[in-house]
């Protein structure tokens, strides 16, 4: 909705005079007004730069809002620490699909629909073998997930409300059976197939540390931990991997190609491998005797090494998906009786020394939410490697979400981000 506009004084160029144009102002329900610059280049031949789109909004949502300053997350309105406190993965799945949060009716009727899809095609499976069995499991994934699309070719009309729905349900229900299958391929053991009685999370579990030799019962503790973490990772607004998805559906690319680029964008360091980083570094640490070093070190704008999982380039105050986490590791360290790992020890000594050092009090570089969840992966016996695919796991519902919404959009254009050129002008032969 447009009430105002912002005036844009632009130099005049080749003997032409001072312009002045006016762009729309849009307000949104929350959040800053945003300044429609869509004609700007038509009406004056100029474009703006903003490396890493800092500034820049590229498109319109309802799916989810973060405040960084005031430590506010909200999934289509609902703020994240009520939806963890009275509802499960499946409840907020439900919601950031629709819109609203499902009666139980409703509820059954998703959850029976999402675990007709928890299996893979045996043909799939063949996929695996293919790989190193040392490969990274973003690597299997990212091969995986786009591989869906030679499979289920009635879900490939992105134009049909329908197939794209068959194709959102598929993707939820299949990416924890390919996570955990990637895990157990790397370990070299069985395959285990999706058990539809159990809920999502636990289900998850069981798939990534049953094995057919004995029987196996999931820790109810850290099925609830499991539930937690997938809900406060499903979305998290136009981060990078949301939005290469938005980029990657806007030529019109079928939904499992769409995802597979998410969760190649996922891998990497800054974005999904956070959480990696983060017990990399406390290995690099070693001991709780060294903190204070590599602390001093922190703080030294010329050493090079960073504290990993402290402080977002979105929240400016702490993160509100932190303290959820916080409660959750220590809930799993208790449940499981972890009392003298060291690794383990020196995460909890590092936590409570930055949050009661001035310099990162002062600067808002509270733990965030890649640092418990490494703690508690590394709790559980979940590989570092295995870390990135839990969360391209949760993330997957975020992405078919704004990929739903992304391609429902009448106003949605093919992505194509202009340059700034600086290489050389023409040059002759």
């Amino acid at each position: 909705m447009t009430h105002k506009t912002a005036k844009l004084i632009l130099p005049g160029s080749r003997g032409n005079h001072e312009q002045t144009i006016e762009l729309p102002i849009l307000h949104g329900n929350l959040g800053p007004d945003v300044i429609d610059v869509t004609s700007l280049y038509t009406k004056t031949g100029y474009y703006t730069y903003d490396p890493g789109f800092m500034s820049t909004g590229s498109c319109s949502s309802e799916i989810c809002y973060i405040d960084g300053d005031k430590g506010i997350l909200l999934y289509r309105g609902y703020p994240i620490e009520k939806l963890v406190e009275s509802y499960d993965f499946m409840d907020v799945t439900y919601l950031l699909l629709n819109s609203n949060l499902p009666d139980q009716q409703q509820k059954n009727e998703f959850v029976n629909a999402i675990n007709f899809h928890t299996m893979l095609h045996e043909q799939v499976i063949n996929f695996f073998q293919g790989f190193r069995r040392d490969a990274h499991p973003m690597a299997i994934m990212v091969g995986v997930v786009g591989a869906l699309s030679s499979f289920y070719h009635d879900s490939l009309n992105i134009h049909d409300p329908i197939e794209r729905s068959l194709a959102s349900y598929r993707l939820i229900a299949k990416a924890p059976t390919i996570a955990a299958m990637a895990y157990k391929y790397s370990m070299g053991h069985p395959f285990i197939y999706p058990q539809n009685h159990l809920d999502y999370a636990t289900n998850f579990l069981h798939m990534m540390f049953a094995v057919p030799t004995s029987d196996y019962k999931v820790n109810h503790v850290l099925a609830k931990a499991m539930d937690r973490i997938f809900i406060l990772h499903a979305d998290h607004e136009q981060n990078a991997s949301t939005s290469t998805v938005r980029i990657a559906g806007s030529s019109g690319a079928n939904p499992f190609a769409c995802i597979a680029a998410g969760v190649a964008s996922l891998w990497g360091p800054a974005h999904g491998g956070a959480n990696e980083a983060v017990l990399n570094m406390l290995h690099k640490i070693g001991k709780c005797k060294n903190i204070p070093e590599y602390i001093q070190k922190a703080k030294n704008k010329d050493d090079p090494f960073l504290l990993m999982g402290f402080g977002h380039r979105v929240y400016k105050n702490y993160d509100p998906r932190a303290k959820i986490m916080r409660e959750t590791c220590h809930e799993v360290l208790e449940a499981l009786g972890i009392k003298n790992d060291p690794l383990l020890d020196l995460a909890i000594e590092l936590e409570r020394i930055a949050l009661e050092d001035d310099y990162f009090i002062e600067r808002k570089l509270y733990p965030n939410v890649d640092f418990y969840s490494g703690i508690i992966f590394k709790a559980m016996g979940i590989p570092t490697s295995m870390f990135t695919a839990l969360f391209a796991v949760a993330r997957t519902v975020g992405w078919v979400s704004h990929w739903n919404e992304m391609v429902a959009d009448p106003r949605q254009k093919i992505s194509r981000p202009r340059q700034l050129y600086t290489g050389f002008k023409v040059r002759r032969l």
